[in-house]
């Protein structure tokens, strides 16, 4: 501990008998009963929007590969995730066409959904899409049984649909489209391509891509549904899924790709190619 000083050096010792008159005690801050400064506590901020963007691209499972493109497998969940898409309403569909019997189809494809979760949990893979796939089915067998018409089977698939088209017209109407929160973080753009009006465009144009897949769904599906061709709605349901998704993907990628970077003293027929 330092020692007290005076007002004509440090550490010097008073003179015998003097009297030390005590000065006025200091007053804390209000606040701060131990005397220190209080501190006012900063302000608790939230997530940013370029936060929200970087969390939504990183789950959403989009990759490139080594050539700077698109890792369209890898980008729907591999081969395993393209099973566990297309593998339940494939069973329903078939087992339902051979025997008409509803209960049994739809037991079917939940056990099938299943066995791709338990697959998941004791591989020790993430488990997110399987489960999720699990919940979708039994919703959907559920919604079947309840009105005894195996279309319905397929209903909620609609309606989903519809949803993800909704969201995305209004991502380009608040110029924050899909395409760009899915594809500008794998490109190192962040949401810096919102400050540049030809990128806003570009990925409103791959957005406007991956819509129109997904209209194309109902265009086909929902006059099969309503004539209650089962067969014919299970296959479609199935060649329209993640298949016709990756191929919607993989043109918006190529539609969405940033102008060629022109060096400096490169003439303009001869800019370096993107990778992306």
């Amino acid at each position: 501990m330092s020692h007290p000083t005076d007002e004509t050096g440090a550490g010097r010792r008073p003179d015998a008998g003097a009297r030390a008159v005590p000065g006025p005690a200091p007053v804390p801050p209000a606040g701060s009963p131990s005397g220190s400064p209080a501190v006012p506590p900063g302000p608790q901020e939230g997530p940013t929007a370029a936060d929200l963007a970087s969390q939504y691209a990183a789950k959403s499972g989009v990759r490139r590969n080594h050539a700077g493109q698109i890792d369209v497998l890898s980008s729907i969940g591999g081969v395993q995730g393209l099973a566990e898409s297309i593998g339940p309403g494939l069973v329903f569909t078939v087992l339902f066409t051979l025997t008409t019997d509803l209960q049994v189809s739809l037991i079917a494809a939940l056990a099938v959904s299943a066995v791709f979760t338990a697959v998941r949990l004791v591989s020790r893979t993430p488990v997110t899409q399987a489960l999720a796939g699990l919940v979708g089915v039994a919703f959907c067998a559920f919604v079947a049984l309840r009105t005894g018409n195996a279309e319905d089977f397929f209903l909620p698939g609609f309606f989903i649909n519809g949803a993800y088209i909704v969201a995305m017209v209004a991502s380009v109407g608040f110029r924050w489209p899909f395409a760009g929160l899915l594809f500008g973080f794998i490109r190192n753009e962040g949401i810096e391509w919102r400050k540049a009006p030809a990128r806003v465009r570009a990925y409103s144009t791959a957005t406007w891509i991956i819509v129109a897949v997904l209209a194309l769904r109902l265009v086909v599906q929902v006059p099969l549904y309503l004539v209650g061709n089962v067969a014919a709605l299970g296959s479609t349901r199935v060649a329209m899924g993640l298949p016709l998704y990756a191929l919607g993907l993989w043109l918006a990628w190529i539609v969405s790709r940033p102008a060629p970077a022109v060096s400096e003293g490169s003439s303009a027929s001869g800019p370096a190619a993107p990778k992306g």
